[in-house]
C-alpha cells in the first residue's frame, strides 16, 4: 500500500503497483483538497502493525546540500526514541507523533521505538532522472531489509511517476521473504517542479483559494515541504504499514491518520488558509511544532481516535 502526497494544498490518494519487488502502496495526498471534512472513526482492520525497534534509513536520491538533509534528519530525530528524550519546547513533534500511539493501545501493540539509521547518498542517479514506481521499489530496498522505514527522498531535478500530478509521495511495504520485510516512504522536493501543490502553505497555491505564502521555518521551501509530506507518509506508514491496519474507505485508496486531515495544521484553518499557526519573531517564519536540536517545522494534523476529530497542535 502506497501513500502519495500531492500538492501543498491538495491531499489526494493513488495506489501504484510496484515492482515485484513492492507488493503495493497505500495511503496518498491527493491535490484536490484545501481542508479535508473531518472523517469517520478510522477503522481497524485486524492487520499487523510495527513494533520494536524500527530503523528510519535516509537514502538521498540526487544532490541535497548538507543543511538540507539534516533539516530532514533532524525531523526524524524528533520523531526518535533519543529525540523524544529531549526536553522539546512545546508544542513539538514528540507530542505531536503521540497521537498515533493512540491507535497502538486500541491495536493492543507496543508502539515502535524509532531510531535514525543510515543514510545513504546516491548522487549519481544510478537509476536516471526520470523514476517509475519500480525504480522507488528498487531504492527503497537499498534500505535495512526488516524492522525499518526506508525512506527515499528525491531531489528537485528528479521526475517521479505521478509526482506533481497525483501525488508528492507514497507508502508501501515490501513483500514477504527470508530476510524479513520492510516498509517504505518516497517524498520529492518539489522546489523546481511544483512548490503550489507540494510545498503549499509555503508557496502560492496553484488552484483554490489564494493567499500569501508562509515563511518556512527552516528557510528552504522544497525542503520544508518535504517535512510535511513525510510527517504525513510517516504517521500513515506506522498506523497502516501493510495495508491493513486504520484506515477509512476502500483498501485501493484509504484514508489515513494524516491523510483524513488534509489541509489542517492549525484551529482556524479553512480552504486556502493553514491556520492560526505561531509565528517566529526573529524569522516570521510560521510553524505549529518545535524539534530536536532546536528546530522548528510545520507538521498536518493527524485524526485523534480518543475525540473522532482531526487534532491540531495550536
Amino acid at each position: 500500500m502506497t501513500s502519495s502526497i500531492i500538492s501543498p494544498c491538495f491531499l489526494c490518494i493513488l495506489v501504484a503497483v510496484a515492482s515485484l519487488l513492492f507488493q503495493c502502496s497505500y495511503g496518498a495526498r491527493k491535490l484536490n483538497a484545501l481542508v479535508g471534512e473531518q472523517s469517520p472513526v478510522l477503522t481497524y482492520h485486524k492487520g499487523a502493525l510495527l513494533t520494536g525497534p524500527i530503523s528510519v534509513n535516509l537514502i538521498w536520491y540526487g544532490k541535497f546540500t548538507a543543511s538540507q538533509r539534516a533539516i530532514i534528519s533532524d525531523f526524524v530525530t524528533s520523531l526518535s526514541s533519543k529525540g523524544r528524550d529531549q526536553k522539546q519546547p512545546l508544542p513539538s513533534v514528540s507530542n505531536w507523533w503521540n497521537t498515533t500511539e493512540k491507535y497502538y493501545a486500541r491495536s493492543k501493540t507496543k508502539f515502535p521505538t524509532l531510531t535514525l539509521g543510515d543514510q545513504i547518498l546516491d548522487e549519481s542517479y544510478t537509476v536516471g532522472k526520470s523514476l517509475t514506481n519500480a525504480d522507488i521499489a528498487e531504492l527503497g530496498s537499498r534500505g535495512a531489509p526488516k524492522d525499518a522505514v526506508n525512506v527515499v527522498l528525491t531531489a528537485d531535478d528528479v521526475a517521479v511517476e505521478g509526482f506533481c500530478m497525483s501525488r508528492c509521495g507514497t507508502h508501501g511495504t515490501s513483500p514477504r521473504s527470508k530476510s524479513g520485510r520492510f516498509a517504505y516512504i518516497w517524498v520529492g522536493n518539489s522546489a523546481t517542479q511544483c512548490p503550489g501543490q507540494c510545498a503549499w502553505p509555503f508557496h502560492q497555491p496553484v488552484y483554490g483559494p489564494q493567499s500569501p505564502p508562509l515563511v518556512a521555518p527552516n528557510g528552504d521551501v522544497g525542503i520544508d515541504g518535504m517535512v510535511i509530506n513525510l510527517a504525513s507518509m510517516m504517521a500513515g506508514t506506522v498506523t497502516n504499514p501493510f495495508g491493513n491496519g486504520f484506515y477509512q474507505g476502500p483498501k485501493e485508496a484509504p484514508l489515513e491518520v494524516a491523510t483524513a486531515c488534509a489541509g489542517l495544521y492549525a484551529k482556524g484553518a479553512y480552504p486556502g488558509y493553514a491556520g492560526n499557526l505561531l509565528v517566529d519573531r526573529t524569522t516570521g517564519a510560521s510553524y505549529n511544532a518545535n524539534g530536536a536540536h532546536g528546530r522548528k517545522y510545520l507538521v498536518p494534523a493527524l485524526f485523534d481516535p480518543s475525540t473522532s476529530s482531526c487534532s491540531t497542535l495550536v
